[in-house]
């Protein structure tokens, strides 16, 4: 599992990986499982300011496998507009839809659309099965016949301290219905910006060796976080910490109810 990143002229593409099987009728049980939990929201144990924004720090400003670091703020600016083509059939789009039409009321700032053409997106989910994998990633994402292709799904955003322009998220769907909802949230939520993963974030699913398979709320608070309209894009680790416990605590506040 990884994520590399590649340079676009000026434009840095992030790039990340992980492994997915789905079976119909497991795959619609464990779905309402993980709704009632995003909709009730996780009790997890006590977390700390200083603890978000570490996390914040390093999956927002961390570029694993970057030839160089990319240490400035990575977002949209505007809306995401979503697409979620499927190689797949239909069942698994229709879990896409619903978690990408939940991320409106989970990350403020955001404004996530779906839309009903590719021509139309700058945020576009590749459902394939292993098989489709790599010539998926290869063909259409790297646009490279030659190019690694590493782990088992991934997500590449393409962005410079203007922004994200675009991010294609390549999720496969024949390995299980709990990695294919991890690999879902994973590289969804990573391709809107928190592209590194750290192995000491253990309440995080930014993290190769967790087994998380659902939008942690140490997680929605990052992401709550990194949308919030003072921490601008393209902004350096020095500029945000200026106003980061602020806003940490501002979105605790809104989301917690503290």
């Amino acid at each position: 599992m990884g994520c590399w990143v590649q340079m676009v002229n000026q434009n840095r593409a992030g790039t990340r990986s992980r492994p997915y099987r789905f079976g119909r009728s497991k795959v619609i049980a464990v779905a309402w499982v993980l709704l009632s939990a995003l909709c009730a929201g996780h009790p997890a144990h006590a977390v700390t300011d200083a603890a978000i924004i570490d996390g914040f720090q390093k999956t927002v400003f961390g570029s694993e496998y970057a030839r160089r670091q990319t240490a400035y703020v990575r977002k949209f600016v505007g809306p995401v507009r979503f697409y979620v083509r499927s190689r797949v059939g239909r069942a698994p789009v229709a879990r896409v839809h619903q978690f990408i039409s939940q991320l409106d009321g989970l990350i403020s700032n955001l404004n996530p659309r779906l839309m009903p053409s590719v021509r139309f997106a700058n945020f576009t989910v590749h459902l394939v099965n292993r098989a489709q994998y790599k010539d998926t990633v290869r063909r259409i994402v790297l646009r490279n016949p030659n190019a690694p292709v590493r782990g088992r799904c991934m997500v590449r955003s393409i962005f410079s301290r203007m922004g994200i322009t675009r991010s294609d998220a390549v999720v496969v769907v024949d390995e299980g219905a709990a990695l294919f909802e991890r690999c879902m949230h994973e590289e969804i939520l990573q391709g809107l910006g928190p592209l590194n993963d750290d192995p000491s974030l253990a309440d995080s699913m930014f993290n190769d060796r967790s087994r998380h398979t659902e939008f942690r709320r140490f997680d929605r608070l990052i992401l709550n976080v990194l949308y919030d309209p003072r921490i601008r894009v393209g902004a350096s680790p020095q500029e945000v910490a200026r106003v980061l416990p602020r806003v940490v605590r501002d979105v605790r506040r809104r989301i917690e109810g503290r």
